[in-house]
């Protein structure tokens, strides 16, 4: 019986080879017309019979899967989940012929990995100009994912996220910048390429200037990049802000102002935070009955609703001490004024006008 069951399994192993030999050449074909979709669909079906298969067949597998699914991302087909799973499927390329040792196609995985961070960056670039702003996040996060070291791009993520008004994913994404300590503060070293004509950047000084030794460069350019650290918590804060997440907005706020005392804009929106809160108690005031419970709570409320409006006073003062002419910061604090009856600041701020 154990001889039995041995030569049928060799019987099934072999029909599943040929099975899976022959769906990848014919989604080796389908590629080669163009017919991307069709060949993913073979490919995805097929790829369970690949588990078992020698190292080198499975390399065959993957870097056709990555070529088909780059083909797809390319052709702006769920590009950015497309250009994910094609990475993936080239750094499988690459570790099954580093277990196998036979470099087949591991020369072209890495180059396809690169020409796909490419793309995906400058995807992001014409996405974020035709105001596709959630497009653009997620291929410059992917590009991030792709590459972790290169921060800018999950600061362009976060900044088309923001754009996007997709609160969630801004607050993902620049609370792992804020994580990072990322300001983004550096210099670029810019030269013209005589060949294209247009400027191109190297990472380092040493580089350009071997570039303009070769003859291939003109015209270098040095550019300071100034810290965006600022940017990064003044639009967290933002974002938790939008969201009514009011406590991490103003914990978020208080972080900017440990940063920077003088930033006006801090104050102004934890004023205007303490207003929102102000106008939540006022609605829950508006819903109360007539009952002696409801009366009760009425009490409390309007107590709360006062200490927290008295609360938004000192960060409305510390912005007028920075920017005495901010119109709008003093029509807020005048308002604030006659809602307590303070008679007395109002008349002395109004004088002031």
């Amino acid at each position: 019986m154990k001889v039995k069951f041995i030569i049928l399994s060799i019987v099934l192993i072999s029909v599943g080879a040929y099975s899976q030999n022959a769906q990848i050449k014919e989604a080796q074909s389908l590629y080669d017309k163009g017919k991307s979709e069709e060949a993913i669909q073979i490919l995805n079906k097929t790829e369970y019979l690949i588990i078992n298969a020698p190292d080198e067949s499975k390399s065959d597998f993957y870097f056709l899967k990555g070529n088909v699914l780059k083909d797809l991302a390319v052709k702006n087909i769920d590009a950015a989940n497309n250009f994910s799973l094609a990475s993936q499927s080239y750094q499988d390329v690459l570790l099954y012929e580093n277990e196998s040792g036979k470099f087949k196609s591991s020369i072209k995985a890495t180059a396809a990995l690169k020409d796909m961070k490419s793309k995906l960056v400058n995807g992001a670039i014409v996405d974020f100009q035709a105001g596709k702003f959630k497009e653009s996040a997620a291929k410059s996060y992917e590009v991030y994912l792709f590459d972790k070291k290169d921060t800018l791009n999950l600061f362009n993520a976060a900044s088309a996220a923001i754009n996007a008004k997709d609160y969630d994913s801004s607050i993902k994404y620049y609370e792992q910048l804020k994580k990072l300590n990322y300001s983004g503060k550096g210099v670029i070293y810019y030269a013209i390429n005589k060949k294209t004509k247009e400027e191109d950047s190297f990472i380092s000084p040493k580089a350009r200037e071997s570039g303009i030794q070769l003859g291939l460069y003109e015209k270098p350019r040095t550019e300071s990049v100034p810290s965006k650290k600022m940017e990064v918590y003044k639009n967290l804060s933002y974002s938790y802000l939008e969201k009514n997440d009011f406590i991490k907005a103003e914990a978020s706020y208080n972080s900017i102002l440990d940063i920077d005392p003088n930033c006006i804009d801090a104050y102004i929106n934890l004023a205007y935070l303490k207003l929102q809160l102000k106008k939540q108690i006022s609605e829950k005031i508006a819903a109360l009955g007539t009952s002696k419970s409801e009366m009760q709570e009425y009490d409390k409320l309007n107590a709360r609703k006062d200490d927290i409006v008295k609360s938004a006073i000192p960060y409305l003062k510390k912005a007028l001490d920075i920017e005495p002419k901010n119109e709008e910061v003093t029509k807020t604090l005048l308002g604030v004024y006659r809602s307590l009856d303070m008679t007395a600041e109002y008349n002395s701020l109004k004088a002031k006008l």
